[in-house]
């Protein structure tokens, strides 16, 4: 049954006492903080003055996913063993899924480490002396059979924030809560999305300036998508920020029908953004437009589908906007990350934002701008497009003229042509899982998919076929052949590949880099790899035995570095496209912790 809507902010009566003193209390003076609080000074220095932590979700506000140890180096990887393991819980079944799994990226402060299983409970692990000691858990009781059903593509969390002295984290049943760190206690929570609508949140918080920023999933149910920011001190929403516009806001104009399209027009936003304090704008990857298969359906380019939005993290506004695939109709959303990065190209100094988005294009945008810089393509294959246009960076075959884009001859399906078949594939030549930068080598690492598949569209009906927690994709994906994956690395400076690390699946769990010159990433049959961030020669691999659907990161406790990884195969992938896989179907689920070191 469903839940009652609850109130926007409920402070738990088991911690009462203790939200009202350290999260309200320290709110009323301005400036106070508590030895060890994470606060925004201490986030937006995370990486130069505390590389032995790993403060951010992507490391750092640039989301580069890159780390400045190194103790563990390409002369030494090899050497590298299991250090410790931690079994977690969240495994279990609920809606449409058989089981959870873990696409989360831990938190270390301290010698502590926070990290959560699919179904958003909170552990605090203690990591001193080489080991992960259990110090508490927090389960936010998570209606799993309510927002499972609509949980689109798995039961997933990627794990949480830290601001002061609480956790902040996100449930899949649309929840925002705040944890006291030293006791495990839930200090407050706040309902941020509804699953009455298909509304759920997957991704890990942003903490910006004392807010907590929040996106959202469910364009496959017909959801209107939106980023929220919520202010910590007093558990308020700030701003909330509707990717879809409505009339007479900026956009509008891009959904041509007659029938409010716009407002079932998805541009779900679940993949946590990034922040430059410098321009002080937030930069957030915008999914696909809904229905997905039927494009005749929601004529015009569909803003802000498919883009990136940067945004003032004031009032929630537009600064500018950037579209990669205008009227999608393959399921290409641009909802990852946005790298930050500074790097000179065609001999101008810029300010880049790097995107992969599963059209099969990587992207430098100017992020003062958004204007295109250069475009590459890091899949093998590609039929969609001839290529991108060199001036603006849009599909060459793209018609501004068009209330339908049509792009390559039988790539899509239409309501003329109920079938289409493309390369990359609807889960993209690269999905959600992060890519990492290295500075030091200009080098940019992608986890692609190699695939193709066919599509059928399903026409849908103004007022007819949208009904709430229902799926409303105009059709659906079908024939997947052999999918397989590479690790491609790309040159920021010039746009052009730098080489390639062939797998014999998709890469489903995302990048680590180091100043030790090594690449991390895991493989969905349980390998987790080391590799030259040169070459891409691989240095190591470890077998875990399980799946693995989560991105690898880096820390050091008492002067030792420990590389860590979640394990466990979960997300869309066991249900929806295995049978482009085979021998997947074999890798048992998992809620495993893995740590290695020297």
């Amino acid at each position: 049954m469903k839940k009652p809507y609850q109130a926007a902010w409920r402070v738990a009566p088991a911690a009462m006492t203790l939200a009202m003193t350290l999260s309200l209390g320290t709110a009323l003076v301005p400036g106070t903080a508590l030895a060890g609080d994470v606060t925004q000074e201490r986030l937006l220095k995370a990486s130069e003055a505390e590389p032995q932590n790993w403060l951010h979700h992507h490391e750092s506000y640039s989301g580069q996913r890159f780390s400045r140890l190194d103790e563990i180096n390409t002369s030494n990887v090899k050497n590298m063993k299991v250090a410790w393991t931690f079994a977690l819980g969240g495994i279990e079944k609920g809606g449409i899924w058989p089981h959870g799994g873990l696409e989360g990226t831990p938190i270390v402060e301290d010698g502590m480490m926070y990290v959560t299983d699919g179904w958003g409970s909170v552990y605090k692990l203690d990591v001193h002396g080489g080991s992960g000691k259990l110090m508490w858990r927090m389960d936010p009781k998570t209606d799993k059979e309510w927002s499972g059903a609509v949980a689109c593509c798995g039961v997933n969390n990627r794990g949480v924030a830290l601001w002061r002295d609480k956790v902040i984290s996100h449930t899949l049943d649309g929840r925002l809560i705040a944890t006291n760190k030293e006791t495990g206690e839930i200090a407050w929570e706040r309902k941020v999305a509804d699953p009455a609508v298909a509304e759920t949140i997957t991704g890990a918080p942003l903490i910006v300036k004392d807010m907590a920023i929040t996106g959202v999933g469910g364009a496959e149910y017909g959801i209107r998508g939106w980023i929220a920011a919520t202010n910590l001190n007093d558990g308020k929403e700030v701003w909330r920020r509707f990717t879809i516009p409505a009339p007479g806001e900026p956009g509008h104009d891009t959904w041509k029908d007659d029938y409010e399209a716009w407002k079932t027009g998805g541009g779900s936003t679940w993949v946590t953004g990034t922040y430059d304090p410098n321009l002080d704008a937030i930069y957030w990857g915008v999914g696909n437009p809904g229905p997905d298969w039927d494009n005749q359906y929601r004529p015009g380019d569909n803003l802000y589908t498919n883009s990136a939005v940067a945004l003032d993290p004031a009032t929630g506004q537009i600064k500018w906007h950037y579209q990669y695939t205008p009227n999608d109709p393959y399921d290409y959303d641009a909802v990852a990350e946005h790298v930050l990065v500074d790097e000179t190209v065609r001999g101008k100094a810029l300010k880049l934002s790097l995107h992969a988005n599963r059209n099969g294009f990587g992207y430098a945008l100017d992020r003062e701008t958004g204007d295109f810089v250069w475009g590459t393509q890091f899949v093998d294959k590609l039929t969609w497009t001839p290529g991108l246009d060199e001036e603006t960076g849009k599909p060459v075959n793209y018609d501004p003229n068009a209330q339908v884009q049509k792009y390559a001859e039988g790539t899509a399906p239409s309501r003329e042509d109920s079938v289409g078949t493309s390369c990359p594939g609807n889960m993209g030549g690269k999905n959600w899982p992060p890519t990492a930068y290295n500075p030091q080598l200009k080098l940019w690492y992608i986890p692609v998919i190699e695939s193709c598949n066919q599509m059928i569209n399903e026409e849908m009906v103004p007022g007819e076929s949208y009904k709430p927690r229902e799926w409303f994709t105009g059709g659906g994906p079908r024939q997947h052949v052999q999918i397989t994956g590479s690790v491609t690395a790309i040159n920021v400076t010039t746009g052009k590949i730098a080489g390639k690390f062939k797998t014999h699946y998709p890469l489903l769990g995302g990048m680590l880099a180091t100043a030790g010159g090594v690449v991390f990433t895991g493989h969905p049959s349980g390998e987790i790899y080391g590799l030259d961030a040169k070459s891409l020669e691989p240095l190591w691999t470890f077998n875990t035995g399980s799946g693995v659907n989560a991105p690898p990161m880096t820390y050091s406790v008492d002067g030792k570095q420990y590389v860590a990884i979640l394990v466990g195969l979960g997300g869309a992938w066991p249900k929806w496209f295995v049978d482009g896989t085979k021998g997947l179907e074999k890798v048992q689920p998992s809620s495993m912790l893995y740590v290695f070191a020297l």
